[in-house]
């Protein structure tokens, strides 16, 4: 039953352009999207009967509270206002292909003296900026594979400008062909511009112009007997040619077009994107959507607005791009003229006429009913189709192998969790503790975790707690709880340990003031008392499987970080790197268990271990890393920041106007009061770590 509210809104929506809001009974945005006709297109949503599928109608009637609406003057102000909306809300039913980070692109700045080609994740929407971003890429496989290519075999430098200005020798780019060097070497400026002019020919796809450019400069380099650049001209050639005989012809006209196709079975689907550009199939990009419980026409219009729009309003030259289907190279692509769409979106000629915007030409959305482009919409939704049942069977494999992996470690569940802890310090400075998280096979880096290790009484309880004999040695050839590295992860542990504890017993706390409320029809508490919900804290809920980077001496120190906090059932396994013996046979990777001698080999090609050496090096990358920012965080710091009261504003004024940390300690009252910002209560703070010069008689 819907809310009176809603039923009187209902009756007094316009038939106009425009943008909805629904709400759900806390008045939380759940759902935004647009219409041609506000009226028509709101009320659909309540009809019963209307021949289309809708899997977004029994979620929308249990949990719609109320909606808003919000009147536009075109169906291209709908999309850009819905556009914005949804970035502002982060409704939880808008069909969403992708992350909060922007799709990658290549940038080609014509205007800097010696160009270069390079990846940037945000370009630049300033007036001032003229350079060219080819993408965007929804893979960052495929641009850094672009990237590759172009770098293979165009000769342009791919130092950064500080490395340039800072050069003293040529690279080994230069020795290997690939750069000419300009940091460091007299170059001719007019080549150096050609082979910039070639790439970007390359990457907007104008493969038939640039070779026949290439073949002219081939022909004149051989005749001027510079045989040389003749075979750096016949390499790109080569390449060229390779691009192009990868690409299938699938049109008699020479119209660019992208063609969406969508294959769906329940609330999955998945989007196949096809780039024909010339007449030639350049590329193919598919795309998953989870919980897409709206229907088609929604979903086409959320990819329409997402892939094209949200990359295109950052710089009026950025191209659409893909991923190639053989063992070719990906490559940016213009914005076409035309995109075929398997069902037009509400309000198709606000899309349309906003893409024109972005693209500098016209733009159409195109539903076809004969002709070739039938043809070209079947291919497409045969590829999302096959590329659907691809990933269902990729999905099949890993709950297979996770299978065997609880077997094989008899765990009593299936690992579909997996965390792995490593330390990693610098002669036993800047101590780090990473944790990482793997999630169905995938790392599930929203729960990454990074912890200092303090040394506190967390890591004196190490050498006490654990059953392993203090100093003993362990067949690793390390000294049991005897150094750092088991104080260090002893803390990091119980620290990760304690919190998942605090999660469950706030869990549990929940669920027995839902069971004391004894509201079996509703089963909800009030909104006056506290629920923990699943995705609350999520983040510490403790994993199916947890692995410490080591050998038995690692193991002892995790299960007693488990066993003091009372968590005996967590399944705990420890992975030991690959090493050599003292015949100098290498060793394959050992799993230590609890409770077993001997450790389970695992093999280079072993499918259901294969988890725990991907959580193993990925621990490892991210410690590193964690520790080198620690260190480079430390090297960088000032004494200034460790005197209270001299926040980051001052302690640059201080800088500025006195130039050094040993000139502001000299510094009187008087030099230091003189500094603009700085008051009375700086200078006490001051003092108390730095005390007055003494004044010479």
């Amino acid at each position: 039953m819907l809310p009176a509210l809603v039923t009187e809104k209902l009756d007094v929506l316009p038939a106009t352009p425009g943008v909805y809001l629904f709400k759900d009974k806390k008045g939380n945005v759940v759902y935004v999207g647009k219409a041609k006709s506000l009226r028509s297109r709101v009320r659909s949503y309540f009809q019963e009967g209307s021949g289309d599928s809708r899997y977004f109608i029994p979620i929308l009637l249990r949990t719609i509270g109320d909606f808003e609406t919000i009147v536009t003057a075109s169906e291209k102000e709908a999309t850009i206002l819905e556009n914005n909306l949804i970035k502002q809300h982060r409704p939880r039913y808008n069909v969403k292909l992708r992350d909060d980070k922007d799709y990658i692109s290549l940038k080609l700045d014509p205007t800097e003296p010696w160009p270069r080609l390079w990846v940037v994740r945000r370009p630049s929407a300033k007036p001032s900026d003229h350079a060219r971003y080819f993408g965007p890429y929804h893979s960052a496989t495929a641009a850094r594979r672009t990237l590759h290519l172009v770098n293979k075999h165009f000769q342009l430098r791919t130092c950064t400008n500080t490395e340039m200005r800072n050069r003293k020798r040529p690279c080994l780019q230069h020795q290997i062909k690939r750069c000419p060097a300009p940091c460091v070497l007299e170059v001719d400026k007019g080549w150096y511009d050609e082979q910039v002019r070639a790439v970007a020919m390359f990457l907007d796809g104008r493969h038939d112009e640039l070779s026949t450019e290439l073949e002219v400069r081939m022909t004149n380099a051989a005749h001027s007997m510079h045989f040389e650049l003749a075979a750096v001209y016949r390499d790109q050639l080569s390449a060229i040619e390779k691009v192009r005989q990868e690409q299938r012809v699938v049109a008699v006209d020479d119209v660019d077009r992208d063609v969406i196709g969508l294959h769906r079975e329940g609330d999955l689907v998945e989007i196949a994107l096809l780039h024909v550009r010339r007449g030639k199939l350049a590329n193919v990009a598919t795309f998953s959507v989870k919980s897409a419980d709206v229907p088609d026409e929604e979903v086409i219009g959320a990819f329409l607005t997402q892939h094209y729009l949200s990359a295109g309003t950052h710089n009026a030259h950025s191209t659409s791009a893909g991923e190639s289907n053989g063992d070719g190279d990906d490559r940016a692509l213009p914005m076409p003229h035309e995109i075929i769409v398997p069902v037009l979106p509400d309000a198709d000629s606000g899309i349309a006429e906003w893409l024109g915007e972005q693209a500098r030409h016209k733009v159409v959305l195109v539903l076809p009913q004969r002709g070739s482009r039938v043809e070209l919409l079947a291919l497409a939704s045969d590829n999302a189709r096959h590329a659907f049942a691809e990933k269902r069977r990729a999905s099949d494999d890993v709950e297979q192998r996770l299978e065997q992996l609880k077997e094989r470690l008899r765990l009593p569940t299936v690992p579909r969790r997996i965390e792995c802890c490593d330390i990693s310090h610098l002669g036993g400075k800047d101590t780090v503790g990473a944790i990482v998280a793997l999630l169905d096979g995938e790392p599930d880096k929203k729960r990454y975790r990074t912890f200092h290790v303090r040394g506190t009484a967390d890591g004196a309880k190490t050498t006490d707690a654990s059953p392993v004999p203090g100093g003993a040695q362990n067949n690793d050839g390390d000294v049991a709880l005897g150094g750092d590295d088991y104080r260090a992860m002893y803390e990091v542990l119980a620290r990760r340990f304690r919190r998942g504890l605090r999660k469950l017993d706030a869990r549990a706390a929940s669920q027995g003031e839902i069971a004391a409320a004894g509201n079996d029809e509703a089963a909800m508490v009030p909104s006056s008392q506290p629920v923990v919900s699943d995705d609350d804290g999520a983040e510490w809920d403790l994993p199916d499987l947890f692995v410490v980077d080591g050998g038995k001496g690692q193991l002892a120190v995790a299960l007693a970080a488990a066993h003091d906090l009372g968590l005996h059932d967590l399944p705990v396994v420890a992975l030991a790197k690959e090493k050599e013996n003292i015949i100098g046979e290498t060793m394959v990777d050992r799993v230590y268990l609890p409770g077993q001698k001997n450790p389970i080999p695992l093999r280079t090609h072993s499918a259901s271990l294969f988890f725990l050496a991907r959580a193993r090096d990925e621990a490892h990358r991210f410690s590193n890393r964690a520790r080198e920012r620690l260190g480079k965080k430390k090297r960088f710091k000032s004494t200034l920041d460790d005197v209270p009261g001299i926040g980051p504003k001052t302690k640059a004024l201080l800088l500025r106007h006195l130039g050094s940390v040993k000139a502001i300690a000299a510094a009187d009252d008087a030099a230091l009061l003189a500094v603009p910002g700085v008051t009375a209560r700086h200078v006490k703070a001051l003092r108390a770590v730095y005390p007055a010069p003494v004044k010479s008689p």
